[in-house]
């Protein structure tokens, strides 16, 4: 802040930056909007100038100028408790908003689990409030991706969009190798009824590392039997619920391959409840190294997904689909963590 001729604080302007740092307002404006046509030096000596007056970009001004908001979505298409209770959201959050503040770009939460609020945000949406949206959780005939891909919004999706328009970009861990690997490494432990609860059969992570645990007992030859195949959707209660059809499916199981850190914590209460010694009788495996995993009693064995490489992907690919760059996908690596429960 400086001070007008009234003894009053007034805002830094542009005006001051350009005096600051000894170049035009032209200059100063050009940094601002992306340094297109600007010198190195000219460069830094403006952004040197910003920090000295502790000027803050005009948001506002600048979206009139540019048609632009400067700020970006990150909508969740799951219902409003899921949010709180599946700590994956948290961490893939936490990761976006840092890596959109390093580049001075506000993140929106944004959480559509209903009809009602699907269409309230995709009308805030599609007003231009943001330049794009990072799509989390999409499940297969959820038309939120195709709507706004449509209107003309980038998108970038956390994880293979399953039925969507293939114009929708996306970063996604490698699940199926991932289930793979985790599936590999009970059977080499010496377990022989490996049973599985997956995700939701409607959502990429559901269907993929259903594939890989179906891969691995083929490469193997063990029988594929659906007694030991539940579906879950992800939450803790889910994982107890269907660890208790397992036990009365399949009694004489001796591992369980489950799709989620936070389901395998269910899966660990029935286990517990129903007297059977983990891994002694049963080891359990998980899936994405969350805080659960390392919350859950005995700590999970888990596929670790790497959260702050996927966050960084997503950003970086909505900002170059917001710049005009043409659709495009990422799968990343994941990698097997030991700890006590397998």
């Amino acid at each position: 802040m400086n001070r007008g001729t009234d003894g009053k604080r007034r805002s830094v302007t542009i005006h001051d930056v350009a005096r600051e740092a000894g170049v035009s307002r032209g200059t100063v404006s050009r940094v601002l909007n992306g340094g297109h046509y600007v010198s190195p030096a000219a460069q830094t000596a403006v952004n040197a100038a910003i920090r000295r007056t502790g000027y803050v970009v005009n948001r506002h001004a600048r979206s009139l100028i540019t048609g632009k908001s400067d700020s970006v979505a990150f909508l969740l298409t799951e219902p409003q408790e899921r949010f709180f209770e599946d700590p994956n959201f948290n961490v893939l959050l936490r990761a976006c908003t840092q890596a959109l503040a390093d580049r001075d770009i506000p993140l929106l939460l944004m959480i559509a689990g209903t009809e009602a609020e699907r269409r309230r945000n995709l009308r805030y949406i599609r007003a231009g409030h943001v330049d794009g949206v990072l799509l989390v959780s999409s499940h297969s005939g959820d038309p939120v991706g195709s709507e706004l891909d449509a209107a003309g919004v980038p998108v970038v999706a956390c994880g293979k969009p399953l039925g969507q328009s293939a114009r929708v970009s996306y970063v996604a861990a490698d699940d199926r190798d991932g289930a793979r690997s985790m599936v590999r490494y009970l059977y080499e432990s010496g377990r022989r009824r490996i049973a599985t609860v997956t995700g939701p059969p409607d959502t990429p992570g559901g269907v993929e590392r259903l594939a890989g645990y179906r891969d691995v007992l083929a490469e193997y030859g063990l029988p594929a039997d659906e007694s030991l195949i539940v579906a879950g959707d992800y939450s803790r209660a889910s994982g107890g619920t269907a660890a208790e059809l397992l036990l009365e499916r399949a009694p004489d199981m001796d591992a369980v391959f489950v799709a989620s850190d936070l389901m395998a914590q269910g899966v660990l209460d029935t286990l517990s409840r129903a007297g059977r010694r983990v891994p002694d009788d049963v080891a359990v495996g998980g899936f994405d190294d969350s805080p659960a995993a390392l919350s859950a009693r005995p700590a999970l064995t888990t596929i670790r997904q790497p959260w702050e490489r996927i966050s960084g992907e997503m950003v970086r690919m909505l900002l170059a689909r917001i710049g005009g760059e043409d659709p495009a996908a990422v799968i990343l690596p994941t990698e097997l963590v030991r700890r006590d429960s397998a």
